[in-house]
């Protein structure tokens, strides 16, 4: 099972205490899944998803708010066959009317008939959007595997929709964003702390830590990854260095000789050569008197500045 459908079960087999979370995450549902039909006989109200918890959970949430009970149907999906569609059919006029009426939703033409939240009263309380949220991301959510990469998001078929819900997750400093993709409004996280605390927003424990772990172990791979590079970069930093001041010197023995340096130059000149591994620091600690890393390294720039003269001299000459 994927990581998103691992929090979609955990969060199918929650169901909110008291009746106003219960009536808010039915609309979050209802909102997606859910459109009036008209028939000359009356209308029905029709519950349709491709996913079996969410079947389950709208028909918890019916029972359990509204005393409501209707069977579920299994379809096969005219397009893929290997799919399965749950279906809720209401057709009284009466139970249809008290859904509708505790969840303060109402019929919008486009698209196909679908319901919307009339206003805003029934996630007012804070237990309720969190129960709202649980709902939409039960009904139109992923969430991509954490080992790949951090992506939350709620697929909405219109624009109003996901502009309330985007309301909604903000409320809670979730800093949530919409894009359309082709004629769908998404409503997306990608940051990996917000993912989290949207997973604390539905009730998501188990899936919450699950992925901080994940974001743990990716973080000390990362810190050790980075250590690594630098330490690299540093040593091939030194071990240039190294080289270069070793060619120097070289270049000073074969034309000038050391009989013609300093004696605190002459000694660094000679340590280089007979220690081409060595730190500045284990250099210095060879000499005497002992000199610090500072006193070496410019010991060492003297050496290359006389080096690069006879450089410069050798082709002047040679023209």
């Amino acid at each position: 099972m994927s990581f998103s459908g691992m929090v979609k079960e955990e969060l199918s087999r929650q169901t909110g205490t008291a009746r106003h979370c219960r009536i808010a995450e039915l609309a979050a549902i209802l909102c997606f899944c859910a459109k009036v039909e008209h028939f000359p006989q009356g209308e029905k109200l029709k519950i349709q998803t491709e996913n079996e918890a969410v079947a389950r959970k709208c028909f918890t949430l019916l029972q359990k708010t509204f005393n409501i009970e209707k069977e579920i149907f299994v379809r096969e999906n005219s397009h893929l066959k290997r799919l399965k569609i749950y279906v809720i059919e209401i057709s009284d006029p009466e139970e249809i009317q008290v859904i509708l009426q505790g969840t303060k939703l109402v019929t919008c033409r486009e698209p196909h008939d679908s319901l919307i939240l009339e206003n805003l009263l029934v996630v007012q309380q804070n237990c309720c959007k969190r129960a709202y949220i649980r709902g939409a991301f039960l009904s139109s959510g992923s969430i991509s595997d954490p080992e790949k990469g951090y992506h939350f998001e709620i697929v909405y078929p219109d624009e109003k929709k996901a502009e309330q819900l985007q309301t909604i997750i903000r409320s809670f400093s979730v800093d949530a964003k919409i894009v359309q993709r082709k004629k769908s409004y998404v409503v997306y996280v990608k940051e990996g702390a917000q993912i989290v605390d949207m997973l604390a927003v539905m009730g998501a424990n188990v899936a919450l830590m699950d992925l901080e772990n994940i974001r743990i172990l990716k973080e000390m791979r990362n810190s050790v990854n980075r250590k690594v590079n630098c330490e690299t970069a540093n040593i091939n930093k030194t071990v240039n260095a190294a080289v270069k001041q070793t060619e120097d010197i070289k270049l000073i023995q074969q034309t000038i000789g050391f009989e013609q340096l300093s004696e605190g130059l002459a000694q660094i000149a000679e340590l280089r050569i007979q220690y081409p591994e060595a730190t500045l620091k284990e250099l210095g600690m060879m000499l005497s008197p002992q000199v610090g890393k500072s006193g070496v390294n410019h010991r060492l720039r003297k050496l290359s500045a006389l080096a690069d003269e006879l450089r410069e001299k050798q082709g002047g000459e040679l023209l």
